[in-house]
């Protein structure tokens, strides 16, 4: 049995983590990390990680970046992998994130679900044929109105894919209304949407001369993006400190 600290348990993610792990037979939450026990948990909550008695295997934080800082220290002193799906990071933070690698085992994936991670792929094999043919590319990206962080670490994931298969030829333009003149043909436009409920979707536009291509994810609940990281959590206990991501648990 795998024993896992939630980071994050009073938060969506963490409460839509802990109904899929209850009926996990691999896995259980012994613990979970947040600023206050507010009663929605079954398991015992601490204010810190530094706080919490129990042993555990792996910590899955689904929190704030703001918190990010604290949870590494924290991880490095346990000595603790961490599944780390809180986006919005810094580049500050990013770099803490690889140093701490180092020294322990780290999976950072921008997106847990399967058929993101899937996409990720599809799109690298689409940019080497139709961007060398003249097609402009365009990422859309809605999300709930709580969600901070604009564009969303999805959205910057799919342009990197995009732009890793094209040897990193490719800008990122987030906002045109500023500019005004006709676009260059290695950017990629990035527009993000922020209202209601929704959970998430995803738009890649393959824009050529009288055809156009999409490629589109669309999360329908966030128990898809729980379920990546509770099969990420049980993929990570025990692996030797380093980087890691969806692919290779999906790999």
């Amino acid at each position: 049995m795998i024993r896992m600290i939630m980071h994050g348990c009073n938060g969506r993610m963490g409460q839509v983590i802990a109904g899929i792990v209850s009926e996990d037979p691999q896995i259980e939450i012994v613990a979970g990390v947040d600023l206050a026990d507010l009663g929605k948990c079954t398991f015992p909550v601490f204010s810190s990680l530094m706080d919490c008695t129990l042993e555990a295997d792996v910590v899955v934080d689904f929190s704030s970046a703001k918190a990010l800082d604290a949870l590494l220290n924290d991880c490095l002193v346990k000595k603790m992998p961490l599944v780390l799906c809180t986006t919005g990071l810094s580049e500050e933070q990013l770099q803490k994130v690889e140093e701490a690698a180092k020294q322990i085992p780290i999976l950072k994936s921008a997106n847990m679900s399967l058929g993101v991670n899937v996409l990720l792929k599809l799109l690298k094999d689409a940019a080497k044929i139709l961007s060398p043919a003249g097609f402009d590319i365009d990422i859309v990206e809605r999300h709930h109105n709580r969600k901070v962080d604009a564009p969303s670490g999805t959205a910057l994931a799919l342009a990197d894919s995009i732009n890793e298969a094209m040897n990193g030829q490719f800008h990122y333009v987030y906002d045109r209304s500023q500019v005004r003149q006709q676009r260059d043909p290695m950017e990629i436009g990035i527009s993000a949407v922020r209202g209601g409920n929704i959970p998430g979707d995803h738009v890649v536009i393959f824009a050529g001369q009288d055809e156009v291509i999409e490629f589109r994810h669309t999360a329908f609940s966030r128990s898809i993006f729980g379920k990546g990281a509770v099969e990420a959590a049980k993929f990570l206990a025990g692996k030797p400190a380093g980087k890691y991501d969806m692919s290779d648990v999906i790999g």
